[in-house]
């Protein structure tokens, strides 16, 4: 039996190992991986790589074995990861996994955003398949929007359409030590978790924290939605893409990534990194 990770290359996926590698030792662990080489450094600690690809079915024969504790980290291919997703489960089931842990979308079924579709339909096959499943529902990861803040220093603002709506987000490394909780311990079989942060913040809120800690004025500048998509598909970004972030916003708004209901605190066994923390992370590395 390993505690196998798919995606492991990924920036969620390493930090999962990262989280696991204090928990198991690496002979315990498999990372499924679509580039060998890029994952050299984790064969080097003594991880057992899995060559497969979400989107090669054929590969995936060998990914899983009896008894594996499996984390499946969704695609990143939006518009693609149904599919992919089903050949994950479908290679699971076959080699008879005694766990699937699946990071899914805040809200599971009640979340009515674009980007929540392709979770929902996950989660049913999932649960369908009869597999031995836990559902992490993963919130907003606070990278997401401090990962780009070139354009927002540069033009001393932030800008969003979501009014006054207000974001549980936590790091990337917060979700990380709930999913390698969820795969080493008991008791989380047959169950979904809504993870978010401790504290939510507003748009406003951030803006103010950047200004605090530049020294510099950052306002928040909160745009209609058409607007709001006009700004991103005029920065380049791809049309389908900027609609869907444009739609979060709309969520937002409607206070769909609010919630705080401590479960990933309590997975994680500490409380959820700060959006101060992560904006200070941030223009360190700037």
């Amino acid at each position: 039996m390993s505690i196998v990770v798919t995606g492991a290359t990924g920036a969620l996926g390493r930090l999962v190992i990262e989280e696991l590698l204090a928990i198991v030792p690496a002979e315990q662990l498999a990372a499924v991986v679509r580039n060998k080489e890029k994952a050299a450094d984790l064969a080097a600690r003594g991880i057992e790589l899995r060559i497969a690809d979400y989107s090669e079915p054929g590969t995936l024969a060998g990914a899983f074995r009896a008894g594996d504790r499996v984390l499946l980290i969704s695609g990143s291919e939006v518009g693609r990861r149904v599919p992919q997703h089903a050949a994950v489960i479908e290679a699971a089931k076959a080699a008879g996994v005694a766990q699937l842990a699946y990071t899914s979308v805040l809200g599971g079924p009640g979340a009515d955003f674009r980007l929540a579709a392709e979770h929902q339909v996950t989660e049913q096959a999932i649960a369908d398949s009869g597999l031995p499943y836990t559902f992490l529902r993963n919130g907003w990861y606070t990278e997401n929007y401090t990962e780009h803040l070139a354009p927002v220093l540069e033009h001393g603002a932030v800008v969003a359409s979501a009014g006054e709506g207000r974001i549980a987000s936590a790091s990337r490394a917060d979700y990380a030590a709930a999913a390698a909780a969820a795969l080493t311990g008991e008791g989380h079989l047959g169950t979904a978790y809504e993870l978010s942060g401790d504290v939510a913040w507003s748009f406003a809120e951030y803006a103010a924290e950047l200004s605090r800690q530049t020294g510099r004025t950052i306002t928040y500048n909160n745009v209609p939605a058409e607007a709001h998509l006009e700004i991103l598909t005029g920065a380049g970004l791809p049309g389908p893409l900027a609609e869907i972030f444009v739609d979060v916003d709309a969520a937002v708004g409607r206070g769909l990534l609010a919630g705080t209901s401590g479960d990933l605190a309590r997975l994680a066994g500490r409380p959820t990194t700060p959006l101060a923390d992560s904006v200070a992370a941030a223009l360190a590395a700037s």
